[in-house]
C-alpha cells in the first residue's frame, strides 16, 4: 500500500482504501470460513496421538481461549521443548523424561489461604470440568506453537482454597528429584524451579491449570501430571510438574530472575517492542509450520491476547516491568 504524508500524519491513498460494502462482505465470508473451520478444531474431533490415557475436554467458553490458528503437530509439541530438569537441549526432555513418575502425585497448597492442604492429582482432576483450550505458546527464544490443552482455569482452585487478604502473589514450585530428573545435576539454575504470578494474573480465566494436551494426559516431557499455562506470557512462566502452589504477600523471586535478572523479569509478558538483550522479540518462527528459512511472522503484543489481558497492565512501564 502507498501513503501520503500531510503535516506529520500518514494517510493511505484513496484509491487503495477498501470500499465499505466490500469490507463488510469480506467479514461475512471470514465468519463463514471460521464456522467451517471449527469442526476441525473442536474438542470432539481433536486427533489423539493414542499413546497416553484419554483426557477429553468440553469446548471452552472463556473469551480468547480458542485460537483459530492451525495447531502444531503433536510430534513437534512433544519433542521440541524446554524442561531443563531433563536437559538443556530441546530434544532432551523427550529423550529423558521417561524416568518421571507422574503417579502417585500430590500438590501442596500453602501460605496465605484459609484452606491449605495436600491435593492428590486425582482430586485435582475432578475439582472442575475439563475444557479444551487452543492456546498460542511463545518461547522467549523466538519460536512459537499452537497447542490444544486440557484443563480448567486456575481460578477454580484458588477460589476453593480461599486466599486471605494478605495473598498478593502465587508461587509455583516444580518437582526437583535427582532420581527422576537427570538435568538437576546441572548448575544452569538453582533448583527447584520456581515461578510466580500476581494474584490478578493467576485469577484471570485464561490462566490454565493443565492436565492434558491433544485429548490425552500430559506427556512427561510437557509437564505431567499438572502444569500452569499462561498464554500471554513467555513459555518459561508456565511452571511444569507442579508440587507446590504457595500464596504469598510479597513478589516471589523466580528462577530465571535469579539466574539472569537483566534478561528475565518477573512479568515476562510477550512484548515485541522489548528485545531480549541478545536477540529481537519482534518476530517468531512457528514450529511445525515455518521452516528454518521461511519468513518469520510478526510477534503479537501479549501473544495476541491483548484484548483479554491488556487492562491488567494499564499504567505500567512495560519496558521496566518486563
Amino acid at each position: 500500500m502507498h501513503y501520503l504524508r500531510d503535516r506529520g500524519t500518514i494517510h493511505p491513498l484513496g484509491s487503495e482504501i477498501t470500499p465499505r460494502a466490500v469490507y463488510l462482505d469480506r467479514r461475512r465470508w471470514l465468519a463463514l470460513a471460521g464456522a467451517a473451520m471449527w469442526p476441525a478444531l473442536s474438542p470432539a474431533q481433536t486427533a489423539r496421538p493414542g499413546k497416553l490415557a484419554a483426557l477429553p475436554g468440553s469446548r471452552s467458553t472463556v473469551p480468547g481461549a480458542l485460537v483459530m490458528d492451525k495447531t502444531t503437530p503433536y510430534g513437534d509439541a512433544s519433542t521440541y521443548n524446554n524442561f531443563y530438569e531433563f536437559g538443556t537441549d530441546k530434544a532432551d526432555p523427550a529423550r529423558h523424561a521417561h524416568t518421571l513418575k507422574p503417579r502417585p502425585w500430590t500438590v501442596a497448597v500453602e501460605g496465605e489461604v484459609k484452606k491449605p492442604g495436600n491435593y492428590d492429582i486425582e482430586a485435582l482432576l475432578k475439582l472442575a470440568p475439563q475444557e479444551e483450550r487452543i492456546y498460542r505458546l511463545r518461547c522467549v527464544e523466538g519460536w512459537s506453537m499452537v497447542i490444544p490443552w486440557v484443563g480448567y482455569s486456575l481460578a477454580e482452585l484458588i477460589r476453593r482454597v480461599e486466599p486471605t487478604g494478605n495473598a498478593k502473589f502465587v508461587q509455583f514450585v516444580t518437582l526437583a528429584d535427582r532420581k527422576q530428573m537427570p538435568g538437576l545435576a546441572s548448575s544452569v539454575l538453582d533448583w527447584p524451579y520456581v515461578e510466580g504470578l500476581r494474584m490478578d494474573e493467576a485469577l484471570h480465566p485464561l490462566t490454565l491449570l493443565a492436565f492434558g494436551m491433544y485429548g490425552e494426559v500430559l506427556p512427561n516431557q510437557n509437564g505431567a501430571p499438572v502444569r500452569v499455562v499462561v498464554p500471554w506470557k513467555y513459555g518459561f512462566k508456565s511452571g511444569k510438574s507442579l508440587v507446590k502452589i504457595r500464596f504469598v504477600a510479597k513478589q516471589p523471586p523466580t528462577s530465571w530472575e535469579l539466574a539472569a535478572p537483566s534478561e528475565y523479569g518477573f512479568y515476562s509478558n510477550v512484548n515485541p517492542q522489548v528485545d531480549h538483550p541478545r536477540w529481537s522479540q519482534a518476530t517468531e518462527r512457528r514450529i511445525g509450520e515455518d521452516g528454518l528459512f521461511a519468513k518469520k511472522r510478526a510477534t503479537l503484543m501479549f501473544n495476541g491476547y491483548e484484548p483479554q489481558v491488556g487492562q491488567m497492565y494499564a499504567g505500567m512501564d512495560l519496558r521496566k516491568q518486563f
